[in-house]
């Protein structure tokens, strides 16, 4: 009935229906492409009498949350805070708006639309969504379906890596030191080495793990021989080799984890092992047992040899017993009277103290051990308060950038999240705190947050000075500048990126100024 009377006023010449367009392309059904779909929405806005006026796109992204959707959380920031400028929203069918495992989820945020005063239309499906009994219920069926086709979909996939890991074809993740990925096609044929973040372009090709470099090579094997023979710790292996300059396949320095991940990983002796941790449909991450993992022994040429590795096992394994709760706390205690004070890099030094993490994983986090042990952490807890004036300079800096711009002539506009902003509703801005930390070699390092806003037009970081109380300087980049690079990255090459630092927010006022013009003469 809707959709005729709409077809009515279009026939009478009455003014177009202002629409917005949301369409999203995951990389299960290429079918369901961005053009194949704006093509179906402007067909059906034609028919409707339709003005698209605004594009919300999530390319190449999955339907199973809202987390890593720009386009979909961007939708419903701007209908929420009354920034959209249209009254309907055009999805070609329900599986493109998500799908989401819980399929009340997905009505939820259809629901968020309807209370805003703009209404979801699925252009694809053989319904009208004009809130019937009978629509509400074929749409509460085509949710299900999309979760259970995610259900499906995930089983086949698992299925299909483990099908190929055990054929002995490595299924993602570097390569480690001393070993190289290897790129081959449907014939087994070589065709070229991958290296670090390179990877495969036909569906075809496999990639297996061949020896790489002498010299990583015999690296990892005096890794082996330090543990095995001359009795040494993780901890003291990793100082010598920073002590030697010798540095990770990732570039990095050495951390005891580093060298326990050498030992313990069976690719050195040629196995393809997978599914040591699983994380399926996008929920929580968990560790799987022995039982669940999937192998292929033999698959690759071992660097070291497999008597040597499997003393290695047993060495750690008899190192790192399995305490119990109290016997955790009793050593914890005498780390505590030897130094005085406790933190996680006094406990991983600790040869005799089982590793920082297990005790976060024991007691849900340090904070819960030290008071267990009679230790009051305030002293070493001050980023409690750090962090209440991060926030509190963050708000301050917003705040101001809004109004310095409302002056300038433009507008701004705040998004959902927290420091971003639309401005002159033509460019996004995303503005985050860069935190100032010491490294373990005394070198200020700033972290700045992961990004909300996906993707923003600009990015600025607020540096802290070392002491995190004082604005040191402004990091202000064009996305496109910077090329996609992680914010931390660009803060801490301070040289590369030095034409992007300023001591004041102006060049981004500047930016949002509206001009004057100035009628002919």
């Amino acid at each position: 009935m809707e959709q005729a009377h709409t077809a009515r006023r279009a026939a009478d010449g009455a003014q177009r229906v202002r629409a917005a367009q949301y369409v999203r392309m995951s990389t299960d059904h290429q079918s369901y492409s961005i053009d194949n779909q704006k093509d179906a929405i402007r067909d059906f806005a034609d028919a409707m009498n339709y003005e698209i006026v605004a594009t919300y796109e999530d390319a190449g992204r999955s339907g199973l949350n809202l987390e890593g959707r720009a386009g979909l959380q961007r939708l419903l920031a701007d209908i929420e805070t009354k920034i959209a400028d249209f009254e309907i929203v055009i999805v070609y069918d329900v599986s493109r708006w998500g799908r989401f495992q819980n399929t009340d989820e997905s009505a939820s945020y259809e629901y968020r639309c309807h209370a805003a005063g703009v209404r979801i239309e699925y252009c694809g499906e053989q319904f009208t969504n004009d809130g019937s009994i009978g629509s509400d219920l074929l749409k509460a069926i085509k949710r299900s379906m999309a979760a259970e086709h995610s259900r499906v979909l995930s089983v086949k996939v698992f299925a299909g890596q483990s099908r190929l890991i055990r054929k002995g074809y490595r299924q993602g993740g570097s390569s480690g030191l001393g070993l190289r990925r290897l790129l081959i096609d449907r014939h087994g044929c070589a065709k070229t080495a991958l290296a670090l973040k390179e990877y495969k372009n036909l569906q075809t090709d496999r990639v297996i793990l061949t020896p790489g470099p002498p010299d990583e090579i015999a690296t990892v094997r005096w890794i082996y021989d330090e543990y095995v023979k001359a009795g040494r710790t993780e901890l003291q292996i990793a100082r010598s080799l920073n002590a030697r300059g010798v540095v990770t396949d990732l570039n990095r320095p050495w951390k005891r984890e580093s060298i326990r991940q050498i030992l313990s990983n069976e690719k050195y002796v040629g196995n393809n092992v997978w599914n040591h941790q699983s994380c399926k449909l996008k929920k929580k991450k968990v560790t799987n047992d022995a039982t669940r993992l999937v192998r292929a022994d033999g698959a690759f040429e071992p660097i070291v040899d497999r008597r040597i590795f499997d003393r290695a096992r047993a060495i750690a394994d008899a190192r790192s017993f399995r305490m119990s709760n109290d016997q955790m706390l009793v050593v914890l205690s005498r780390l505590l009277e030897r130094y005085g004070t406790l933190s996680g890099p006094i406990i991983d030094a600790a040869q005799d103290c089982p590793p920082s993490s297990r005790y976060r994983k024991k007691f849900g986090s340090l904070l819960r051990a030290y008071m267990l042990v009679g230790y009051d952490p305030s002293q070493n807890y001050r980023f409690l308060d750090i962090r209440k004036r991060l926030r509190e300079i963050l708000e301050e800096v917003v705040q101001t950038t809004i109004a310095s711009i409302d002056h300038a002539g433009g507008s701004a506009v705040r998004q959902g999240e927290l420091g971003v902003l639309r401005v002159n509703d033509e460019f996004t801005v995303s503005i985050a705190m860069a935190r100032c930390r010491n490294t373990p070699y005394g070198y200020p390092h700033w972290l700045a947050a992961p990004e909300q806003c996906i993707a923003p037009d600009v990015k600025v970081a607020i540096r802290m000075s070392p002491d995190n109380q004082t604005i040191l300087d402004y990091l202000i980049a064009p996305a496109n500048e910077i090329g996609g690079k992680p914010l931390n990255l660009v803060l801490n090459k301070r040289l590369a990126f030095n034409t992007f630092f300023f001591r004041s927010l102006d060049p981004l006022f500047a930016l949002a100024e509206r001009a004057a013009i100035t009628a002919a003469p």
